[in-house]
């Protein structure tokens, strides 16, 4: 609805949810306020049961940035982001997002462009790139980008 989806549904069953943003074409539907500069959208299904119960809660997409300063490692905890709770108008603990000792988690999700139909661009390698570049390649056969 939000997005022009260019790919098999059979591929987005095995992206999502999940640590991985698919970045696709952006629909006339979408608000033009949200990524204005750009006809692209990110799109993100988390396997995180409270987050997905919350945006099946909201009638429309929900914009969501990370809860860290750019450039730093993802936060996991609601408390490891304290420090921007006062810039916050609100904050809700769901529980961990991932396993807080693994580094990889703090990676974020793996970002890629799948808008350019049968190729593919990694925007971010996050802590989900070789599984999905694996199922990109081998199991749908898309080519990166720069090919």
């Amino acid at each position: 609805r939000y997005c022009h989806v260019n790919v098999p549904d059979e591929l987005l069953r095995d992206l999502l949810p999940g640590p991985v943003t698919l970045v696709l074409e952006r629909s006339e539907e979408l608000n033009k306020d949200l990524n204005p500069f750009t006809s692209l959208v990110g799109v993100r299904i988390p396997d995180h049961p409270f987050m997905r119960d919350l945006a099946r809660a909201c009638p429309g997409p929900l914009a969501l940035t990370s809860a860290n300063i750019s450039s730093q490692g993802s936060t996991l905890t609601v408390l490891e982001f304290q420090d921007l709770w006062p810039q916050l108008s609100l904050v809700i603990d769901g529980g961990p997002i991932g396993d807080i000792q693994s580094p990889e988690c703090r990676l974020g999700s793996t970002v890629v462009d799948l808008s350019v139909p049968g190729k593919f661009s990694i925007i971010r390698p996050g802590c989900a790139l070789m599984p999905t570049v694996e199922i990109l390649k081998k199991k749908y056969g898309l080519v990166p980008e720069s090919s």
